[in-house]
């Protein structure tokens, strides 16, 4: 790869915090990067390279309405891209190619540092990404792992509870309670470890009893003794306070 100018880049993420993580990370390799851009959709994104030509993109695959993926078949070329993913399980597998990396969120520096490490190994004559190829083996990962949904059983009925309308998860005692954004709640007889270990990653443990969902995140606020005050944008403006012990992994929320 070049190495006398930096890459004209663009930022495509429909996370505005997740943006400015990244921008922020981009930033400190001026050698590397030129940012000349960013889109919070796939249609704006979709627009704006084809119109700008960057070199680079960094891709947030799972996007509302137009995907990464939908955005890569629109464009009238290709530039080098590094994909975000919030899915750590099936990128291993979807992206072992010489001429792409990936990131998972949360994103962290020694990450992105292997990231630009692996930029300096490349050189112009590495071979096309095989986008075809790609999009099938992430598909067949992302089918294979992907959870949209928790069964509940209500009366003598199943329902299924979509997990991007769940707020948070409380632990009480032998239960646990399943709270939703409209301010339904539901009781599933299982532990709280049971439920971290199968949900997707954007659900993160802040407390002993509590899992939130980090999608639904509006606000947190510094509290006393290492803990925060989560709020979430639901219909209650639920406010959580944070278990001492989890202090640095919610404080890797607020790293720019």
């Amino acid at each position: 790869m070049k190495t006398n100018q930096p890459y004209k880049t663009i930022v495509v993420d429909d996370e505005p915090l997740a943006r400015v993580r990244l921008k922020s990370m981009i930033s400190e390799y001026p050698e590397k990067f030129e940012l000349i851009g960013e889109a919070e959709d796939g249609e704006e994104a979709i627009e704006k390279i084809n119109r700008m030509r960057p070199e680079f993109i960094f891709l947030d695959i799972q996007m509302p309405e137009i995907s990464g993926f939908d955005v890569l078949k629109k464009l009238d070329y290709l530039p080098k891209i590094i994909f975000c993913t919030a899915y750590d399980e099936f990128a291993l597998q979807a992206f072992d190619t010489n001429c792409i990396d990936y990131l998972v969120k949360p994103l962290t520096k020694d990450r992105f540092a292997k990231t630009i490490a692996k930029l300096d190994q490349l050189n112009e004559n590495s071979a096309e990404i095989d986008l075809n190829k790609l999009i099938a083996q992430f598909n067949l990962e992302y089918t294979r792992n992907e959870t949209t949904s928790i069964p509940v059983k209500v009366g003598d009925r199943v329902i299924f509870v979509r997990l991007d309308e769940v707020s948070y998860f409380q632990a009480d005692e032998k239960y646990v309670t399943i709270v939703t954004k409209h301010a339904k709640s539901y009781i599933l007889d299982s532990s709280l470890k049971k439920m971290e270990d199968k949900l997707p990653a954007y659900f993160i443990r802040v407390h002993k009893s509590y899992l939130v969902n980090k999608n639904l995140l509006k606000e947190i606020r510094k509290h006393f003794n290492n803990r925060f005050v989560l709020i979430v944008d639901d219909y209650s403006q639920s406010k959580i306070t944070s278990g001492r012990s989890y202090y640095q992994a919610i404080k890797s929320l607020l790293e720019y």
